[in-house]
């Protein structure tokens, strides 16, 4: 949560249907005319506008050398693809794309309409070698290509999309918080949107396709959908985003390889690993959640690098996103947002604007102090969508040069249930002077070569930090625990 350039709304749900019209145009990829939900030229203004969005929800990883590498690849692998071919319209291929490497620990990458490929530092800290990360690209470029968000929007023009920041806070309530949202409806539709079996089939086709043609090891996307099949089984059958809607993770590791070797039987030799390259690219990259952007311990919510605390109430659930800390209980009918104000000067402008919104009725609002920090806060009502009264409680504080604001409501008639649990958040928010939380890093990847042969569980560390499982450090450098380690071999091991 890097809280000092960043807003947020009320995470809720809100029910939003696809815009544009049907139009008839061009597939790059097959060449043929079909229908879809926008025009190319609108596809690539949606990516435009969507882009600073993104970043802004999920933030850059700062790192500018890992940066451009993974931006020359996937320029590279553009050249290859049906957007750059002599038959292409020239339409498609002046379209530029840009590759980002986002700040997020979840093993994820996905493309927006018009050029905008996105991998997150989650995802390459689960790669072993360029020839992988290749075939993710590709795959990205390949919804790009074969217009799938497009092709999704059409048949998608009469339906609705669920909206839910984190976790099922709006099911609860369905609080229309559309004016305060900090992803546009445009955004949100995209982000939610999932693609069919079909055409994730076609972007692993593609995929290959693409790495093949640059001469990559393409069978070696096979290794890493097994690696993400090893993450679900792990989370409990929780699936990884990127395998949300993609085929089972079985089937590709079959299909990968096949496709790769029909690309070699065509002429394209496949020899290009490039795993030392790769491996010292991402050595030092931050591995799982970077305590620094916050983190729960003991009931307690830390922020080393914004030097504050605040306590988690018993019984709730907290998600700490990149723009806020959500608490949500067991139950999912009391919600408590925290986040930051910067386009208010005071807590008591804060306030006031939040609860000048229409649909808002104000009960009352006044000073208060707390942990010798002033604030102000303001009780109020509002309807659902589905008519629902809710009532909420609104405090903001002064702390730091910031404006920081506790969100917490529930349905009026449950507000007295909570409103104790609330106040306890609010008031014990105060400045953080432990220095051993102060001084806490996050857990990054080194790199090691072994020097003998042992099975890969010797090579791990005695302690491992941040309750951190041998098991996950065998999925991310694609072995099992007592698999036989040669020597020269070099492997990815946490540390802090």
């Amino acid at each position: 949560m890097n809280l000092k350039r960043k807003l947020l709304s009320v995470i809720v749900i809100v029910s939003l249907g696809f815009g544009g019209c049907v139009t008839l145009e061009q597939n790059p990829v097959s060449g043929n005319k079909r229908a879809y939900g926008y025009s190319w030229e609108q596809e690539v203004q949606i990516g435009k506008e969507s882009d600073p969005e993104i970043i802004a929800q999920y933030g850059l990883y700062e790192n500018e050398e890992l940066a451009n590498y993974v931006s020359q690849l996937g320029q590279e692998l553009v050249e290859v693809s049906h957007l750059r071919r002599d038959d292409t319209p020239e339409k498609f291929k002046n379209t530029p794309f840009t590759f980002r490497v986002l700040n997020s620990p979840v093993v994820n990458a996905f493309a927006l309409p018009g050029g905008y490929i996105y991998v997150t530092r989650g995802l390459l800290g689960h790669l072993n070698n360029e020839a992988q990360l290749a075939v993710v690209l590709g795959h990205e470029i390949g919804h790009v290509a074969a217009r799938h968000a497009s092709q999704r929007a059409m048949q998608q023009q009469f339906g609705q999309l669920a909206i839910i920041g984190g976790a099922v806070l709006g099911e609860s309530f369905g609080y229309d918080g559309q004016s305060i949202l900090q992803l546009s409806s445009q955004t949100a539709q995209l982000m939610f949107l999932k693609y069919g079996r079909d055409d994730e089939r076609e972007s692993d086709a593609l995929g290959v396709e693409y790495a093949a043609m640059r001469h990559y090891e393409a069978s070696e996307g096979a290794d890493f959908f097994t690696s993400l099949k090893r993450i679900s089984e792990t989370q409990g059958g929780g699936i990884p985003t990127l395998l949300s809607s993609h085929p089972d993770p079985g089937e590709r590791e079959s299909t990968i390889p096949r496709l790769a070797q029909e690309w070699e039987s065509k002429g394209y030799e496949q020899n290009i690993l490039d795993k030392e390259e790769f491996m010292e690219m991402i050595e030092g990259i931050v591995y799982g959640d970077n305590p620094r952007e916050g983190f729960e311990r003991d009931g307690m919510f830390y922020h080393p690098d914004l030097e504050f605390r605040f306590p988690v109430p018993n019984g709730f659930q907290l998600i700490n996103q990149t723009t806020a800390v959500i608490m949500v209980n067991e139950a999912q009918d009391a919600i408590i947002q925290f986040t930051i104000d910067n386009q208010n000067e005071t807590p008591e402008s804060s306030v006031r604007t939040f609860l000048a919104q229409e649909g808002i009725t104000v009960i009352e609002q006044q000073s208060f102090s707390a942990n010798s920090m002033n604030g102000y806060q303001g009780i109020a009502t509002a309807q659902s969508q589905n008519g629902t009264e809710l009532k909420l409680k609104l405090t903001a504080v002064g702390y730091g040069g910031n404006i920081y604001r506790f969100l917490s409501y529930t349905t009026s008639a449950q507000f007295d249930t909570y409103r104790d649990r609330f106040t306890t958040v609010e008031n014990g928010f105060s400045q953080l002077y432990d220095n051993a939380i102060l001084g806490i890093q996050p857990v990054k990847l080194k790199l090691i070569t072994t020097s003998r042969t042992a099975p890969f569980s010797s090579f791990l560390p005695n302690e491992l930090p941040m309750d951190i499982k041998p098991l996950d450090i065998a999925i991310i450098n694609q072995v099992d625990l007592d698999q036989t380690i040669q020597p020269g071999t070099m492997l990815k091991i946490p540390v802090q």
